[in-house]
């Protein structure tokens, strides 16, 4: 079955009566199929990789600042509420946030690296394949005379 048979028999459903079947990435149609997707090229760049990942250090950063302030505020908590109910529920509540704020800290300094990395990685690739195509294409005719 040829792959337009195969496209059809899979997604023509999708189409306007009379119309193929089109592909769309994200929901945006693609520039040739009437729906005015825009560029049709896709375009890389690693600014929002790294961005991110700054930012995951900053929260990393901040988290681990108020796990600190988390500490000092509760300092003394348990002799000044002795004796009293609420005393034992500050102590559960101070261990769940505790617990939160460390997950969280963890899991922005995992992403951090995993951004970072994958930015990079992604750049990488983007200037090989840069590359490779440059060095595929046919070279341009020289005009004599």
């Amino acid at each position: 079955m040829a792959l337009n048979a195969t496209w059809e028999e899979l997604f023509g459903g999708s189409a306007p009566p009379g119309q193929p079947a089109t592909m769309t990435l994200a929901g945006v149609p693609a520039p040739d199929s009437g729906g005015g997707g825009g560029d049709a090229n896709l375009k890389a760049d690693v600014g929002p990789w790294h961005e991110a990942g700054n930012t995951a250090g900053e929260l990393r950063t901040s988290t681990g600042t108020s796990l600190t302030d988390l500490d000092t505020a509760n300092e003394g908590v348990g002799g000044g509420t002795a004796g009293f109910a609420s005393s034992g529920a500050l102590t559960e509540i101070l261990g769940t946030w505790k617990t939160r704020l460390t997950a969280v800290r963890d899991e922005c300094g995992r992403l951090e690296g995993a951004l970072k990395s994958a930015g990079r990685d992604f750049g990488e690739r983007e200037t090989a394949t840069q590359r490779k195509i440059a060095a595929e294409a046919p070279a341009p005719a020289r005009k004599e005379g």
